[in-house]
């Protein structure tokens, strides 16, 4: 491990991938080591155009004791290297190697016995994928999806004959460019030099987004028919979003009360088909990362956050280390 550029208490190492299509590739693990370790850890999948700077994330966990970590996915922030074209796949599962590569890691090399997964946007979609692909495994012991990714915000004639067609470029031209910019609004209300609290790298997470490319819209379509088709997921699911959507490519006032980036009914609609268990929670005034939403409500997703970890991970920790009175159970 190596500093990292959030500061002394971050560390980062870098996973080599081998080689694609347009050279070398890497993926970073970045880690923060609670001072009163537990045994157990969370391991953060940042979304589209993204790449982790939520350090109030880590602090939440890290004074619970977890062990925090994030993955900058390959082609995103800090594994972004200059001959690459940002944010580019063409399938999902291109990600799994970084993904198993980052619980080994977690797991064997760091020694933590629970492992809490918290995917945002289009990474909660591929944590879905993952975890469900891994569910004979005893990997994973939680999935938090924060606002995940599991349908086009779009009319009905993108989401299915233009996706069709976009389906049919990706095979012969999968770097073709989309015309479906994300609009600007999301990162004016999140951005301290715009209207937000929050200070990053816009170089790593511009205001519109990277350009969309046709091999990269396929592979998401076909991630999110998957999800609609019914997954398989055998651990507690808390899925968290937003009460609203916001559509508008301008600004307006109501973009700090609502997502801004996908239709939060949406979620809601395909969060029965991702298992058995799953936990739906909605929050009024939440912006697309809940975490970065206004302090309130910031609030009250972690005190939701707390709770249903304490209801259903802490049951993970060995005999050894169960409390003396066990948290009362939710219903889902």
């Amino acid at each position: 491990m190596e500093p990292d550029v959030l500061g002394a208490a971050y560390e980062s190492q870098t996973i080599d991938l081998g080689h694609d299509d347009e050279g070398a590739v890497q993926a970073t693990l970045v880690r923060r080591r609670a001072e009163r370790p537990t045994g157990r850890a969370v391991l953060y999948l940042h979304g589209f155009a993204d790449y982790f700077f939520q350090a109030h994330l880590a602090d939440f966990f890290v004074e619970r004791g977890w062990d925090f970590y994030a993955l900058d996915l390959r082609k995103y922030g800090r594994s972004l290297l200059p001959h690459q074209t940002p944010n580019f796949c063409r399938d999902l599962t291109e990600y799994f190697p970084e993904l198993d590569a980052a619980a080994d890691i977690i797991r064997e090399q760091d020694g933590n016995h629970t492992l809490l997964v918290n995917g945002h946007s289009t990474g909660g979609l591929l944590a879905a994928l993952w975890t469900h692909a891994r569910r004979d495994t005893p990997l994973i012991d939680g999935l938090f999806l924060n606002s995940p990714f599991f349908d086009l915000n779009a009319p009905w004639l993108a989401r299915r004959p233009l996706a069709a067609a976009v389906a049919q470029l990706a095979r012969r031209m999968p770097y073709l460019v989309i015309p479906l910019a994300l609009s600007p609004v999301y990162g004016q209300s999140l951005h301290t030099e715009h209207r937000g609290e929050w200070t990053y790298d816009l170089a790593w997470k511009p205001l519109g987004g990277f350009p969309v490319r046709a091999g990269w819209l396929a592979a998401i379509r076909r991630a999110q028919r998957q999800v609609q088709s019914g997954l398989a997921i055998s651990v507690p699911v808390l899925l968290a979003s937003s009460t609203r959507s916001y559509r508008g490519a301008t600004w307006h006032e109501s973009a700090t009360l609502a997502d801004t980036v996908l239709n939060v009914a949406d979620m809601a609609r395909w969060a029965p088909m991702l298992g058995r268990h799953v936990t739906l929670v909605r929050f009024d005034g939440g912006l697309h990362d809940l975490t970065l939403s206004g302090p309130a409500v910031r609030e009250q997703v972690f005190t939701e956050l707390d709770r249903w970890v304490g209801a259903f991970l802490d049951r993970t920790r060995p005999a050894a280390e169960s409390p003396t009175s066990a948290p009362p159970a939710r219903t889902p």
